[in-house]
């Protein structure tokens, strides 16, 4: 069996391509950034064309975005979130019909009012991200309406080793590892540091992905713990592994408006199907802080 991962050189193709192998899965990697993979845009549909009738892929898992809900990365989503999408269901619809699609989803294409969030919650277009979201797996339906198996999981706050450092919780790591072995005046900026989200770890979110692509009752599914922790929570256990106490290391910013109060998932429906996170959140931060 083969499978197409795009956007294989974030976290999240990290752990899938490592899940696939260990599953004999031939794995075809695709990136814009060079790398050890087949470099190309997702957003170039001949070449995603030519990739997918060449292949003839089981799978094809479309992870490729720019995680952020700013404005600057409007035209970058659509074209990677929206544009990608529709390339690559067009393509199996055309040349490879019995693939699986998978597209990656997000908790903050929902509205939250800070209640669990599932399947059956509204979608709330508040974010050039969130708009490019709900496109993809509108398109997604459409294609499963005639004849193309898709799955979307939406996907809750996650973790790992290769998380970006722009990411708060690798920011709060990369912090306490280095500003605290140092002799200086230095100060981690953050936030509202008594937002609560979930602290999952990607390696299990992968799992959560290949148990929902390979059944076939469900194919939308919320992913996360259902459980949530304060970035507060973090923060300090981050600095106790460094034997330092945090409020010396870190300042935070006045006036600041966070996104939400608290991000949750309700995970029922993907549990039913025999997934179970495994990684807790204090877990998670020690194998963060553990690496390098």
């Amino acid at each position: 069996m083969k499978a197409i991962i795009f956007g294989i050189n974030g976290q999240d193709g990290y752990y899938l391509n490592e899940l696939l192998i260990k599953n004999k899965i031939q794995v075809f990697g695709v990136s814009r950034s060079t790398g050890n993979w087949t470099q190309g845009n997702v957003g170039d549909g001949k070449f995603v064309e030519d990739l997918i009738k060449n292949i003839q892929p089981t799978y094809i898992f479309h992870l490729a975005a720019n995680s952020t809900t700013k404005h600057y990365a409007l035209f970058e989503n659509h074209e990677t979130i929206c544009t990608g999408t529709l390339n690559i269901l067009e393509a199996v619809y055309k040349y490879s019909p019995k693939t699986k699609v998978f597209l990656s989803g997000s908790a903050m294409q929902f509205e939250n009012k800070g209640l669990p969030i599932d399947e059956q919650t509204p979608w709330l277009a508040s974010s050039p991200y969130s708009v490019a979201r709900i496109q993809s797996v509108y398109a997604g339906r459409y294609y499963q309406k005639i004849g193309i198996a898709v799955y979307v999981g939406y996907f809750f706050n996650h973790d790992s080793p290769y998380r970006a450092e722009r990411h708060i919780n690798q920011k709060i790591v990369k912090a306490a590892k280095y500003i605290t072995g140092r002799v200086s005046s230095e100060k981690l900026q953050l936030g509202n540091i008594d937002v609560q989200k979930e602290f999952n770890f990607a390696g299990d979110i992968v799992e959560a992905i290949w148990e929902l692509v390979n059944q076939n009752a469900v194919y939308e599914a919320v992913i996360g713990s259902g459980k949530a922790y304060s970035i507060k929570d973090w923060v300090d256990y981050c600095f106790k592994k460094t034997n330092k106490n945090w409020e010396d290391y870190v300042e935070i910013k006045q006036h600041f408006v966070p996104e939400y109060k608290i991000l949750v998932s309700n995970p029922k429906l993907i549990k039913s199907l025999g997934w179970q996170p495994k990684v807790n959140i204090t877990q998670l931060a020690d194998i963060m802080m553990d690496v390098g």
